[in-house]
């Protein structure tokens, strides 16, 4: 073994230096990420070993060789996929069985990658359709699990290259890195070149807030048990390469990591039954217990460091709302009927108890850390009284359960807070489990001041007592994780639908015998709420004639009454379009007694409703009953996803821009501050993207210290799956939030706007030309992608399609955008771009030159082109065209080839603009990461065109070579044994699963879903 650790590290260096000559100055820090995969590798050789003896040796020895560094990478990476096959220790192999065809699979795909020749697929096809089922899905599963791997060496390479750069204070190109917003820096840079005082760069900060919002979006396609098995390697990883690590333990970690690695490729990667809305609640409270909880306190202390660099001796006031979370899970009923009252309920009170139970974990800590006698007379007389009142010991306690002594006033203090912290969790816990509870409300926290209050008491006695250092540690940090998550942990948002509340309405008016709201016009309706927002009378009683729907609506209204108020954020309107859809919620909050009536948010998000928006909203705040309804303050949200595929990602971005511009506009004219909701997808075609550059890219005034943001899906894990992702995204937003309202962006100048208005108009007809007036398009998408069998992946709870029959229209933008992100075609993101720049630079020449002079010096035009140049560089038309040639009946191969046309012509297009030669040549980090993951991807999109055609088409003959397994016959054998796996499947068996598979690998892949 010491003999292989030699040779490996001598390996390691080798490959440094290769990589050191082949990209000079550009990936400078980048050696670690050979190292870290080179390990990867390693360790399943180390399991290889075992099955292949002196066959593996000889192909070692081919590292020895004088290769350029891309091939040993490459050969590195071929050993990890032979070493996955491997891992299945039961399935005993000869030479030239599983590992070898894995392979070829894989020399194949490369081979293909380096001349884009259409045969090596075919080639590649032929090797994949000719194993049998349980072979099948071992090399889908084998490929897929690989791409995990490599994303889990980037994001410990990230982590590492980041930490290096803050050891030498290196931020030099942190304006055009595409990930990082550092909070010193920002700091420094407002104060040092900006010319802001340290003062001024304080009160900005003290008065902003970022409220993130999680939600249950299906685009998260990995098990959260495979999920934690993943940052279990990924701790493994960092630990090895920590500086102070002994042989002992570098030994104890390596077993760890080839136990990890081993137990994730043994766990089932597919979800046998959808998630329910609770389990999707779960699933991201479980980032709160694991990361946020304790990464707020950790990013806010870190804020304080950096403040006193810059001269500010203050620490930010606990109660500063600079971060805040929400959540959708089990709020979001937006065409998805598995979200019910009792859900919302359930999801509330589960999120109570958890709270409660995160508190009353730390709290005894900070019993046994205060263990002062000298307290101020406010403490002492508090205390006690306390004491006297309590004469009884506490036997289900583990530590301080005797009745504790006067004098020690903040245990005393401190074990109040405890006793009612235990019953509020105890009674979130019998709600949950009975609908009832023994305990009674007033022997809990019902209000997050009741809590509050003795924890400032002990902060004030601290302070005046000369302890204040004591006072800023670990109390401080737990009023700051009390005054950001509540007693609720995270307040829920309530989405539904504009046309159920009319359907309320309307059954109401009817009930009342005064005709259908439904048929009356705007003005009528407005007339109608208004009045009885005005009048008490209740407008109906249990005699009210209810359809399921109408229940379901009103039941939801009597749960947010029942619970908590601080149990609930914004109660969202989608497709919200008149001042009445806002008036009707708000009646509907009265008549069901809702004691603190939730802030009403319109949701605009197609074109005509963005375009329709400052208009819809201004007529709104006319309304003075709704204007001294809302004080002053008012939030909108503005959907990506919609917009993006109602009119194509060119002309959403752009309108997108232009209404949060006249919104804005249009609450200054009636004083009203208004929060910008930006409901963002993790995809580009979603509106998703690097989170600073997205901010910084918005339009001027529009944030102005107030910031609500959806995370979605993947996002969630990608943000806040380790505690160094916690802290960097916390960081990411509240350092590029300020820095956009104390350093606005550029507004774009008068005719760059014309330019963008009339390549929009092109844009959208382009895009709509295609997608909504051709006859047959929607007979090729879905010939030509997975959609169809995209929720067969169970990643969420929601249907795929709002309504079960209609095209595209009703289909949901996530299964639309990662139907055309798993064929590497990316239609929504591109389409239109190559026709409105081709319009303008015929029409006039010289708009080339505009375009280049607005690409560098507008930040949403940079950050919207380099988003596209990105998604090219992640894309392949040869993929699309080979699953045209398997899957889409020949007469419309022709449309095809017109759309890859297209394609390529946006691309030179899209170069010519941002001055580039080639893809990504201002990103070497992002470029060497794609084409080292490119076979692995390709290997598995070609499997998927094949497995699709065999699913589709019955009389499909392949010719299927004799199982690889030395047992044959063996049904205990683990290959037939993953057949088993899915003995319902509709399809001949295998082939469901391999399909899943390669659409999680390739999601993997591309590090997006939908």
């Amino acid at each position: 073994m010491a003999n292989n650790n030699a040779r490996n590290i001598e390996k390691m260096a080798s490959i440094d230096a290769q990589l050191r000559l082949i990209v000079p100055g550009k990936v400078s820090e980048d050696d670690k990420l050979i190292e870290y995969d080179a390990l990867l590798l390693d360790r399943f050789l180390d399991i290889l070993q075992d099955l292949h003896g002196e066959d593996l040796k000889e192909t070692v020895n081919i590292i020895e060789l004088d290769l350029p560094f891309v091939f040993v990478f490459l050969i590195l990476i071929d050993f990890c996929v032979l070493g996955v096959a491997g891992i299945l220790d039961d399935l005993e192999t000869s030479k030239t069985t599983l590992s070898m065809t894995v392979q070829d699979c894989y020399e194949l795909s490369a081979e293909y990658e380096g001349k884009h020749d259409p045969s090596k697929l075919e080639e590649l096809g032929s090797v994949l359709t000719s194993l049998d089922p349980g072979d099948s899905i071992v090399i889908a599963k084998s490929f897929s699990h690989m791409l995990n791997l490599a994303n889990l060496a980037e994001e410990v390479q990230i982590a590492h290259r980041r930490r290096n750069k803050l050891k030498k204070g290196d931020f030099a190109d942190e304006n055009s890195a595409t990930t990082e917003s550092d909070i010193e820096e920002t700091f420094k840079r407002l104060v040092g070149e900006m010319k802001k005082s340290p003062e001024e760069v304080f009160d900005a900060l003290k008065n902003q807030t970022v409220d993130l919002v999680l939600t249950a979006h299906p685009t998260q396609s990995v098990r959260r048990s495979l999920l934690q098995k993943h940052a279990r390697i990924r701790n493994c990883l960092a630990q090895l390469y920590a500086k102070d690590i002994t042989p002992d333990d570098k030994q104890e970690l390596d077993e760890a990591l080839q136990r990890e690695i081993q137990a994730a490729f043994r766990t089932d990667e597919i979800r046998r039954t959808p998630p329910t809305p609770q389990d999707e609640m779960r699933a991201g409270m479980s980032y709160f217990h694991e990361t946020i909880w304790k990464g707020v306190p950790k990013f806010l202390r870190r804020v304080d460091t950096a403040l006193k660099n810059i001269g500010i001796t203050e620490r930010v006031p606990y109660n500063a709302p600079l971060i805040q979370f929400s959540s959708w899970m089990g709020g979001d009923r937006d065409g998805n009927p598995r979200v019910t009252p009792e859900v919302t309920r359930d999801v509330c009170l589960l999120a109570r108890m958890m709270a409660a139970n995160l508190y009353y974990s730390q709290i005894e800590d900070l019993m046994f850390e205060l263990s002062m006698w000298r307290c101020s007379d406010e403490l002492r007389v508090c205390a006690d009284e306390i004491h006297r009142s309590s004469k009884r010991d506490a036997k289900h306690y583990i530590e301080f359960w005797k009745q504790i002594p006067p004098n020690e006033p903040y245990r005393v203090i401190l074990g109040e807070l405890r006793d009612k912290l235990y019953q509020t969790r105890e009674r979130s816990r019998q709600l949950l489990s009975h609908g009832i509870s023994e305990i009674p409300e007033e022997a809990t926290f019902t209000n997050v001041e009741q809590f509050l209050e003795p924890l400032e008491l002990c902060y004030r006695s601290l302070c005046s007592c000369g302890d204040r250092s004591i006072a800023d540690g670990s109390l401080l940090d737990f009023l700051r994780q009390v005054s950001t998550f509540g007693l609720s942990l995270v307040r829920l948002d309530i989405r539904q639908e504009s046309d159920r509340h009319t359907d309320v309405i309307d059954a109401i008016t009817k009930h009342l015998e005064i005709g259908s709201y439904r048929e009356w016009s705007e003005e009528r309706r407005q007339e109608w709420l208004l009045a009885e927002l005005s009048g008490k009378r209740p407008l109906f009683g249990p005699d009210l004639p209810k359809t399921e729907e109408i229940s379901d609506v009103l039941d939801t209204f009597h749960v947010i009454a029942e619970l908590p108020s601080d149990s609930f954020g914004a109660y969202i309107i989608s497709m919200a379009t008149a001042p009445s859809d806002v008036l009707a919620v708000e009646l509907l909050q009265r008549e069901c007694h809702v004691k603190q009536p939730l802030r009403v948010v319109p949701l605009f998000e197609k074109l005509a409703d963005l375009e329709a928006a400052p208009a819809a909203l201004s007529r709104l705040f006319s309304v003075d009953w709704y204007k001294n309804r809302i004080n002053g303050k008012q939030e909108v949200m503005i959907g990506y996803s919609d917009s993006g595929k109602d009119a194509g990602r060119f002309s959403a971005a752009w309108q997108l821009y232009k209404a949060q511009e006249e919104l804005i506009k249009v609450a200054k004219q009636y004083g009203v501050k208004l929060t910008m909701f930006h409901g963002r997808g993790g995809t580009v075609g979603r509106g998703g993207g690097p989170t600073h550059l997205a901010i910084l890219s918005q339009p001027p005034d529009t944030i102005h210290g107030s910031l609500r943001v959806t995370v979605q899906g993947e996002v969630i894990e990608q943000s806040f799956g380790e505690e160094h992702l916690c802290f960097r995204t916390l960081q990411r937003f509240a350092a590029a939030t300020l820095e956009h309202g104390m350093h606005p962006p550029v507004s774009p100048k008068p005719e760059w706007r014309a330019l963008m208005d009339e390549m929009a108009v092109v844009a959208t007809e382009e895009y709509r030309s295609i997608v909504f007036k051709e006859p047959r398009f929607v007979e090729y998408f879905r010939l030509a992608t997975p959609e169809l069998e995209y929720g067969r992946m169970n990643i969420g709870s929601r249907p795929s399609k709002r309504k079960p029959s209609g095209g595209i229209e009703s289909l949901r933008a996530i299964p639309w955008i990662f139907a055309w992100t798993q064929t590497r075609f990316h239609l929504p993101v591109w389409l239109g771009f190559g026709a409105a720049f081709k319009h303008v630079i015929k029409k006039d020449v010289r708009n080339l030159h505009m375009l280049q002079e607005m690409y560098n010096a507008w930040p949403f035009f940079r950050v919207t082109i380099d988003l596209v140049e990105m998604v090219f560089a992640k894309g392949d038309p040869g993929i699309a065209a080979l699953n045209d040639k398997l899957l889409v009946s020949p007469e419309l191969w022709s449309f095809g080839d017109k759309l890859r046309v297209n394609y390529e012509e946006t691309k030179r297009l899209l170069l010519q603009i941002a001055g580039h030669k080639d893809l990504l040549e201002g990103d070497p980090y992002l470029k060497q990461r794609l084409r080292l993951r490119d076979s692995y991807i390709t290997t598995l999109n070609v499997c998927q065109a094949y497995t699709l055609k065999r699913i589709r088409d019955p009389n499909y003959n392949v010719k299927t070579r004799p199982h690889i397994s030395r047992e044959l016959i063996d049904s205990s054998n683990p290959a037939n044994e993953l057949v088993k796996l899915n003995p319902t499947s509709d399809y001949a068996p295998g082939l469901e699963d391999t399909l899943i598979l390669t659409m999680k690998g390739i999601a993997a892949g591309m590090q997006n879903t939908g």
